[in-house]
This record gives C-alpha cells, sequence and structure tokens, in this order.
C-alpha cells in the first residue's frame, strides 16, 4: 500500500521549451497534454521547480571600517581610472566607482600605509592594471563568489569585450535597473552576446503586444529567459488569456515579483487545469482578483501538488473537480499548503488510502484553513502510539482538530499585508507622489513606508488637509519616510501641537519634516519649555521646530533652560509630567 505512494509527493514534470510563437489553437488545446495527464507516475524523480532566485537589493557597502573621506578619495580614483585613463563613459565609470565596495576594500589593502589615497592609488593603477571586469559584475549587483566563474579568460579590459558593453547599454538605455542586470547576466548570458540592436528588438517585440515599457522591464528581470530566442509562445497565450478575462494588459505587472522567478507554461497548464475542472470566465476573474497568488506565487506550484497528490490518493478527475468548485480558497497557496501538510501527516501516521482520501474530500475547509503541528507533537497525548491516533482521527476527527491545529491566529494586519493586491495599491500610490516604478529608490521605498496603500493615502491626506501643498508634502515624506508610519490620529496631534502650543502655522515645519517622527514626549515636554521661556522673555520667539528638538538633552538645558533661573525647576517639573499623562497641567503651567 505504502509502495503505491511513492510518487505522491513529487512534482509533475513541466516543459520549460521556448518555442516560437504561432497562431495556434483555441485555449482549451495549447497543450500537448491535458493537465490530469501530467500526473501520471514517471520511472524518473522530476526535477522540482525552484521559486526563488538571488534578487539583488541595492548593494550594501562593506567598509564601514574605512573613514568616509578615505572611501570617497578611493572611489574617485577608480573612477578616475575608469574615465580619463580607460575611456568608460562618465555613467558607467561613475556608477561602478560608487557601487563596487567589496572590491575598493581589497584594492585598498594595497596602499593601506599610505595617507593620500586618491594619489596613491592612481600611482598603482599605474603599474598594475586591474581587471575592470570584477568590479563591473560587483557594481551590477553580483558578489565576488557569483561573478568568480563569470569572468571572461584573457581579458581585463571592459572595452575589449564590445558586445557585452553594447547589450548592457542597451538594457540601461532602455530602463532596466543596473543593480538588477547582474541577475540577467548570471542567469542568460548568452543574451549579452547578441549583435548590436538584437537586444533592443527583443525588448520591443514584448511592447508590441500592448505591454508598456515597464511592465516588460519587470518581465525580464522576473524571467531573463524570455529574451533567448522568440517571443516566448506560453507566455503570448497566458497574456492572451489574461485580456480575454478582461483584464488590462499591464495587470501582470503589479503581481510579478523580482525575488521570484517564473515558468509560464506551468502558469498555462494551471489556467489550462482551472478550465478543465469546469470554472467559468466569470468565476476565474473573481478567483484572479480574489487571490492572484495562485497562479504567480510559485507560477501555480501549489496546485500541481495538490493536484497531483489528490490524483496519487485515487481521485477521480471528477472528484477533483467538484471538490475545487466546492471549495476554491484551497487553491491559495497558503490554504493549499496547509492542505497538503494534512495529506503528509496523515501519511507519516499510517493511515490506509482510502481513509486519507475520504477525510480529505470530507474536511477541506478545516484543513486548508489551519496549520497542522508536527507529527511527534500529536503523538505525545496518544503516548506515541500512532495506531491508538489514527482510530481517534477515524471516530472522532473534531477532538483531533483541536489537538492537532496550531490555534494562534495571525492578526488581521498581519494576512493583508502579505496580500499581493496591497503591493500593488502601496506600489500605485508610491508612483502618485512621484517615484518611479523599477527603481532602486522604488524598491527602498516599498520597504521603508509601512502599511496598505490605502493607510498611506490617508496619512498624506491628513497632512495635505492640514493646508500643506501636495508636491510639499511630497518632498517631506521622501525626506523623512517614517512620517507615513504613524497612524492618522498621532499625525493629527502632533500637528496640533504645533499649532496650540507655539502658535507656529503648519508651514514650519516644511525645512524639518523629521518633527512628525519624534515621539510626542519630546515634543510635549519642549515645546512647553519653549513657550514658558518666551513668555518669561528668556527666549527668541519664533526659534525653529528643528532646533528645538533636534539636539540632546545637555544642548537644549544649556542653550535654553539655563537661560532663566527657575529654569531647571520647571524642566524637572515638566518631565515628570508626560504629555499624555497630564495635559490639563500642563496647559496651566503654560498659561501662568
Amino acid at each position: 500500500m505504502i509502495s503505491q505512494l511513492d510518487h505522491l509527493f513529487l512534482y509533475p514534470a513541466v516543459s520549460v521549451k521556448i518555442s516560437t510563437p504561432s497562431h495556434g489553437p483555441p485555449f482549451l488545446t495549447f497543450s500537448k497534454m491535458q493537465f490530469f495527464q501530467s500526473f501520471e507516475p514517471t520511472s524518473t524523480n522530476p526535477k522540482p521547480f525552484i521559486v526563488k532566485s538571488a534578487a539583488h537589493s541595492p548593494i550594501t557597502l562593506y567598509t564601514d571600517n574605512i573613514p568616509r573621506v578615505v572611501k570617497a578619495d578611493a572611489e574617485s580614483a577608480l573612477f578616475d581610472y575608469l574615465h580619463c585613463t580607460r575611456g568608460l563613459s562618465f555613467l558607467d565609470a561613475e556608477h561602478i566607482g560608487k557601487n563596487s565596495p567589496r572590491f575598493l576594500e581589497r584594492l585598498m589593502e594595497n596602499v593601506k600605509m599610505e595617507k593620500d589615497v586618491s594619489r596613491a592609488l592612481s600611482r598603482f593603477f599605474m603599474y598594475n592594471p586591474i581587471n575592470e571586469f570584477e568590479p563591473f559584475f560587483e557594481s551590477l549587483g553580483l558578489k565576488p563568489q557569483e561573478y568568480a566563474a563569470l569572468l571572461p579568460r584573457g581579458l581585463i579590459f571592459l572595452s575589449d569585450d564590445h558586445l557585452l558593453l553594447d547589450n548592457y547599454h542597451t538594457l540601461c538605455d532602455y530602463g532596466v535597473p543596473r543593480s538588477e542586470i547582474g541577475r540577467i547576466y548570471k542567469e542568460v548570458k548568452e543574451i549579452f552576446r547578441y549583435e548590436v540592436n538584437v537586444l533592443g528588438m527583443k525588448l520591443r517585440a514584448y511592447e508590441r503586444l500592448g505591454l508598456s515599457r515597464s511592465t516588460v522591464i519587470k518581465l525580464v528581470i522576473c524571467n531573463p529567459r524570455l529574451l533567448v530566442g522568440e517571443v516566448n509562445d506560453a507566455f503570448i497565450r497566458v497574456f492572451d488569456k489574461f485580456k480575454e478575462l478582461g483584464f488590462d494588459s499591464n495587470w501582470i505587472r503589479g503581481y510579478l515579483s523580482s525575488k521570484n522567478t517564473y515558468d509560464w507554461n506551468r502558469v498555462l497548464d494551471t489556467l489550462c487545469f482551472l478550465v478543465e475542472v469546469g470554472y467559468s470566465d466569470a468565476q476565474m476573474v473573481a478567483l484572479f482578483r480574489k487571490d492572484s497568488a495562485l497562479l504567480f506565487a510559485g507560477s501555480g506550484k501549489q496546485i500541481y501538488v495538490l493536484v497531483g497528490s489528490l490524483v496519487k490518493l485515487g481521485l477521480t478527475k471528477d472528484d477533483i473537480s467538484v471538490l475545487v468548485l466546492k471549495n476554491p480558497e484551497i487553491l491559495s497557496p497558503k490554504c493549499a499548503k496547509n492542505y497538503w501538510k494534512a495529506l503528509h501527516f496523515l501519511f507519516e501516521i499510517g493511515m490506509g488510502l482510502e481513509s486519507i482520501a475520504e477525510i480529505l474530500s470530507r474536511d477541506v475547509k478545516i484543513l486548508s484553513s489551519h496549520s497542522i503541528k508536527g507529527v511527534k507533537t500529536v503523538l505525545r497525548n496518544f503516548n506515541g502510539d500512532k495506531l491508538s491516533l489514527c482510530e481517534a482521527i477515524e471516530n472522532g476527527p473534531s477532538a483531533f482538530f483541536n489537538l492537532a491545529f496550531n490555534q494562534k491566529k495571525c492578526s488581521a494586519e498581519f494576512v493583508a499585508a502579505r496580500n499581493p493586491n496591497n503591493i500593488v495599491e502601496k506600489t500605485d500610490f508610491l508612483m502618485r507622489i512621484g517615484y518611479l516604478e523599477n527603481t532602486e529608490e522604488m524598491v527602498k521605498a516599498l520597504k521603508r513606508f509601512r502599511g496598505r496603500g490605502d493607510q498611506l493615502q490617508e496619512r498624506f491626506d491628513c497632512l495635505v488637509n492640514a493646508g500643506l501643498d501636495f508636491n510639499t508634502v511630497s518632498s517631506m515624506v521622501k525626506q523623512a519616510p517614517t512620517v507615513l508610519n504613524q497612524t492618522k490620529d498621532i499625525l493629527e496631534k502632533k500637528m496640533g501641537c504645533l499649532r496650540d502650543y507655539l502658535g507656529y502655522p503648519v508651514n514650519s515645519i516644511v525645512g524639518f519634516p523629521s518633527y512628525l517622527c519624534y515621539d510626542m514626549e519630546r515634543i510635549s515636554v519642549r515645546f512647553c519649555m519653549y513657550a514658558w521661556l518666551r513668555e518669561k522673555g528668556a527666549a527668541k520667539p519664533m526659534i525653529s521646530v528643528g532646533t528645538l528638538l533636534a539636539c540632546s538633552d545637555k544642548r537644549f538645558v544649556k542653550y535654553f533652560v539655563d537661560k532663566h533661573p527657575e529654569g531647571p525647576a520647571m524642566w524637572e517639573n515638566l518631565k515628570k509630567n508626560q504629555y499624555h499623562q497630564a495635559e490639563p497641567e500642563i496647559n496651566i503651567i503654560i498659561m501662568q
């Protein structure tokens, strides 16, 4: 019986062959074999599809132990060598100089005893030509261990590889971030051997499908193999199906992540499966709008694993179709994972195939909506007896569920934050305030701004409604992104402190947006102290907010508190009465 499950947890083999575009058959026949046929047992273990790839964030500097001035001199020396001596363009030399910290660190070991680093490195370059490919690849986002095998043999000067530079410039000019080009080079090195204008023609071929340039950029970053050969036939069929369902041509862009790679043949087969089990176009649209991750998170891998497991348990195509139509939630990545883990649990404790199939069919909603504990953990309640556990599950599944499921649940906000739709809304908001899509600035902004798109918009509108100009607020939040990481109530309270305690206009913080990032205790105590000093004539009127808040307590006491004989006593009194604990008392003190 157990031998029948040999292939239960194997992924189905998926073809990744890139075919030439053609006017193929209707949607239902775009695969040579039907979806369910792909789950026939095979004699060899198919290679699992790997979802995540090495997505490269903006480069992290590893020269923190080197003084900033020395580091700047080293970057300048490398720039002068590449631009003035070797003849690279200004932009190329500048990018390499500022984004190859590991190479610079190794380079500076040769002149670490010199006082004038810039002069020493210039002299070093005269007699020791460097391998320019090393800082070049590092500036593209690759680590030394990644690009070591990619270094060309017999070449050390970039200018000697005209095809590499030409195709590199083609991607840069098209808008692909330089820090992402290293990933593309690592995955599809052959596209950098294209003759002049070939790569540009391939990029424009995808634009002719109706995709915007920003969407094409996102596609080639996530799936560089689209640039190998002709326009990918599987992608065309997926794209045509989305248009047939009524989605915008660039709808797909918001659900692609540079941290993942995508198998369009698998996405295509997943769409085919949904049609085969009976989903109408309207149902598919509703399904994708509710949870697009089932297609793009792993290219539908979870559906493959789920359906493959059910087929190997003995469920027929009709059984699976009814199961999926009645319980569409099991197609979401998280639910499919929970369901698969429950199946694995039942198999590991030695339950029979028929019993497993019955439980999986009967308790779909419960099994897919909860994460199950490990077998060893659950067996502790049965003294390690698997047979007793199997009998308990068959006789009283509800009692078993209470023991086996993790009861700890994530907060609604955490679950919502992981929804791909929220990433799209957040990106749209950032684009509205001036960030450009597919740029390193956008990547950084997505990490710095916390909250859903609608929450960020609400906080942004709060500042605009307070009397600030839209462009002014946009500039402020770019300088201090954490401003929008606070709730609307907190922002309103801080704006109120500015107006009520000091009588300052709201535009007084335009030059110091970080004011909104300080905690209420610091703001209230210092504003109250300054208001008291101002009434006593011991402080100048209209001192800037930055001057009042940015300095340390020691400097504030020296330059403000000590200016009045009663200042230190008042300062200590104010610190004991925090704003949120004694607001009425503080107001009385100010009025005195």
